[in-house]
């Protein structure tokens, strides 16, 4: 069994074990969270909501903080003496689901 949620305006694929890597979230590690916007069931059949199906939620716990790898953005012009560089690293929070409840 396998839940489709909605998370900071992201889609993910949910099964109960799971481990998601997440835009970061304010929450310390350990801390639990429900997740409501389930988009789509798939047990012994399959239930898609509009938008999201009632009644069933996910609960997770937030395992850790990091960071991902680093990014390059470089800019320039030929010939026009314009040249800019920038870094920047993305972060992240690991969640893990632990269950699905209501479906």
């Amino acid at each position: 069994m396998y839940v489709l949620v909605e998370f900071k305006g992201k889609q993910y694929k949910a099964e109960k074990g799971a481990v998601l890597k997440v835009d970061r979230i304010d929450a310390e590690p350990g801390s639990s969270l429900d997740i409501d916007s389930v988009l789509l069931v798939s047990a012994d059949s399959v239930t898609v909501g509009a938008p999201y199906v009632p009644g069933v939620k996910v609960s997770a716990t937030v395992e850790a903080h990091e960071k991902g790898k680093k990014i390059i953005v470089f800019k320039y012009m030929p010939k026009k003496d314009y040249r800019r560089k920038q870094g920047h690293r993305q972060q992240y929070s690991i969640i893990k689901i632990q269950d699905i409840i209501g479906a």
